[in-house]
């Protein structure tokens, strides 16, 4: 499949002048639908993907959120649980109407990138996919957690989680929420209870991440630090913050150490070959 940037940036334009361009909530989205596809870009470009892959992880950045607008138009709300799945949502727009069609013209990768799209925000990939479906998912999930750490921290978190400001610090980290996180794993919807366990919830992402040059991203842009730097007005929930950055910044520093020398080997793997 020969995949057109510009063709598909302009259905993408195209498909986004139907929202209000004024309203922030869509500017969000656009601007980070834009940097994720930088995002999956540069970590497909550093972890093994040739040319034409990098092309089409470039294009599942693309295509990720484009079921956010309508759900914003039709519920007001980003909130998935208050509304609907917005990846389920998108994946629908796309290859059940056919506006995948304004994108390419070639049909021979619409079920790797409706499954790529369709599961990008799910709890797991989908045990049934192929190898080739995971990487693309993979990456595609991971691009997507390492731009949302930055939303928590360039847009009031009041505004993400639909919350005052004196709710979000004036409450404790569910129990629940709190061992889920020591369990170093994703936070399920069901066990968030307060405002301030969706801010674990986003912390918790970086347990997801997958490839190594994802860890590395994290660690330079250092959205994750500050975010997990949250200061509440209860004693109590400052003390749960200042033992997740103790467990999470540790586990981050195992992560990156063995992604650099992961790179590294992968780096001396490619010169080697080139040498030959």
């Amino acid at each position: 499949m020969r995949i057109d940037r510009q063709k598909a940036l302009h259905a993408f334009r195209e498909y986004t002048s139907r929202y209000d361009p004024s309203d922030e909530k869509v500017k969000l989205k656009i601007d980070h639908t834009y940097r994720v596809c930088g995002l999956c870009q540069q970590i497909a470009a550093q972890s093994d993907f040739d040319a034409y892959e990098t092309e089409l992880a470039w294009l599942t950045g693309l295509l990720h959120d484009v079921g956010r607008f309508e759900q914003l138009r039709r519920y007001g709300t980003f909130i998935d649980a208050q509304s609907i799945d917005h990846a389920e949502f998108g994946a629908d727009i796309l290859f059940r109407e056919g506006k995948i069609r304004d994108y390419v013209a070639d049909d021979s990768e619409d079920e790797l990138l409706e499954n790529v799209v369709r599961c990008h925000s799910a709890y797991r990939v989908p045990a049934q996919f192929t190898e080739r479906e995971r990487r693309f998912a993979d990456l595609l999930r991971d691009a997507d957690k390492i731009d949302i750490l930055k939303v928590n921290i360039i847009v009031p978190i009041e505004e993400i989680y639909n919350v005052t400001t004196y709710d979000l610090r004036h409450c404790a980290v569910s129990e629940e929420v709190l061992q889920a996180f020591y369990e170093e794993h994703a936070i399920l919807r069901s066990l968030k209870k307060t405002p301030v366990d969706n801010v674990v919830g986003h912390i918790s992402l970086a347990y997801e991440l997958v490839y190594p040059v994802s860890f590395r991203l994290v660690c330079e842009q250092g959205y994750l630090d500050r975010l997990m730097n949250f200061q509440s007005k209860l004693p109590q929930t400052n003390a749960q913050f200042a033992k997740i950055r103790e467990k999470m910044t540790a586990y981050m520093r195992r992560q990156c150490a063995q992604s650099r020398d992961t790179i590294r080997k992968e780096e001396g793997t490619f010169h080697e070959k080139n040498k030959s």
